[in-house]
């Protein structure tokens, strides 16, 4: 009795103190009360749970490359006409007489690519042999499809041989891509950096940005100086109309052009689309990636691809003739450019991207043809790369039309952070 009452006079005392013993914290306001809170994670990938993971990027490269061999493949379109013959005549076991080691490595080497994507795009529906199969067939039947065309072209002749080699290479290029494609789609480091650096809905746009330095390939006559369709819209209306149509002066009148003038458009166009396809690349990336090193990187890419193609479409000493004062000048004023926008909201860079590009498409197809360019061109013979100048011609046209498109498409707003 005594022990029962002094505890409870005990009690009694605390409650007259004031004390009130804790209350148990909710789990909400347990967790505010948490000075430790984890960092944001990326936004989490649609396509990305433990599981295999499918490529949109690969189903777009794919599409991208399948258009380059139709392209190159039906390159230089005009003649059509039927020879009268079957267009499977060249479905025989006839050896050709006429073919050289460097055109069937060309067409092995076009074709392993297109295999390769091939899988990864089939990857995870299909794999292993099942996906190489599969890329076989589709090999066969692209390839096909090209030779069959080819009969109503009076420049290309079809031929089994390059329907054998074509396929080849797109069966080869099946089996490496079989071979990486777990560790390019699921465990490599690539597409760690990928979810890393850029945003979840950036696959289009990085297909986009790695044909970039691609369309630098075919020569120009100003560095970065794509979408020039003036002249061959020029060309193609006057074998249609059977007269001289020259869309550049229509538009420029009989106005001439100063040597300043000349200057300053060539700087225009290489500060405008140089700038362009870099602000594309940036709208695609996140906070934390090394977004000046990425743009240096495809600038750099671009400078050396165009270096290799004009040595070998040219000679060796004309590797770098591509350097001229306009575009030393365009070159520095778009990396002050580049410099200041590289950290500015995603927003504004594709806004300033669409400007550019626009900006640098009206002064490449107002701006008269630059002599020196021109007289250098005559010293190049396209020969054995007549195919692969057509798909280079294609793509250095049409790339900032394509990126116009992709820039002001609504989507973006799902790249925002």
């Amino acid at each position: 009795m005594s022990d029962a009452h002094e505890g409870g006079a005990q009690g009694g005392d605390a409650r007259q103190d004031g004390v009130q013993p804790p209350a148990p914290l909710a789990p909400a306001a347990a967790a505010q009360s948490s000075p430790v809170q984890p960092a944001p994670l990326p936004p989490a990938d649609p396509e990305d749970d433990n599981g295999p993971r499918s490529s949109p990027v690969a189903r777009a490269a794919l599409l991208a490359y399948v258009l380059l061999i139709v392209y190159a493949s039906w390159f230089p379109f005009t003649g059509w006409r039927s020879s009268g013959l079957s267009p499977f005549a060249f479905l025989n076991l006839q050896p050709q007489r006429y073919w050289t080691g460097f055109d069937v490595m060309v067409n092995v080497v076009g074709y392993m690519p297109l295999g390769a994507l091939l899988v990864l795009s089939l990857y995870p529906a299909l794999r292993g042999i099942l996906a190489v199969l599969a890329a076989g067939v589709g090999g066969i039947l692209i390839s096909g499809t090209m030779e069959t065309v080819q009969n109503f072209l009076p420049s290309r002749v079809p031929s089994n041989l390059d329907l054998l080699t074509n396929s080849g290479g797109c069966l080869a290029g099946a089996i490496v891509g079989a071979l990486l494609a777990r560790g390019l789609l699921d465990q490599g480091r690539l597409y760690q950096l990928r979810r890393r650096w850029f945003s979840v809905h950036a696959s289009q746009g990085l297909v986009l940005i790695a044909l970039w330095p691609l369309a630098q390939v075919y020569p120009q006559g100003f560095l970065f100086g794509n979408g020039q369709v003036l002249p061959l819209l020029s060309e193609w209306l006057s074998e249609w109309l059977d007269t001289d149509i020259d869309l550049v002066m229509l538009l420029r009148g009989d106005a001439g052009i100063t040597v300043e003038q000349y200057w300053l458009s060539e700087t225009v166009i290489t500060a405008c689309g140089m700038a362009g396809a870099a602000l594309t690349l940036l709208c695609l990336t996140r906070r934390g990636a090394p977004r000046l090193w990425l743009v240096l990187a495809l600038i750099g890419t671009g400078l050396v691809t165009k270096t290799l193609a004009s040595s070998l479409f040219f000679t060796p000493e004309n590797a770098l003739v591509w350097i001229t004062p306009g575009a030393e000048g365009g070159f520095l004023i778009g990396l002050i450019m580049l410099a200041g926008l590289a950290f500015a909201p995603q927003v504004a860079q594709r806004r300033l991207a669409v400007v550019t590009l626009v900006l640098s498409l009206v002064v490449v197809n107002t701006i008269p043809a630059n002599p020196y360019f021109v007289s250098t061109l005559q010293a190049w013979k396209q020969g054995q790369f007549l195919n692969f100048n057509g798909a280079a011609q294609f793509l250095g046209m049409v790339w900032p039309f394509i990126a116009l498109w992709f820039l002001l498409l609504p989507s973006h707003r799902l790249n925002r952070p």
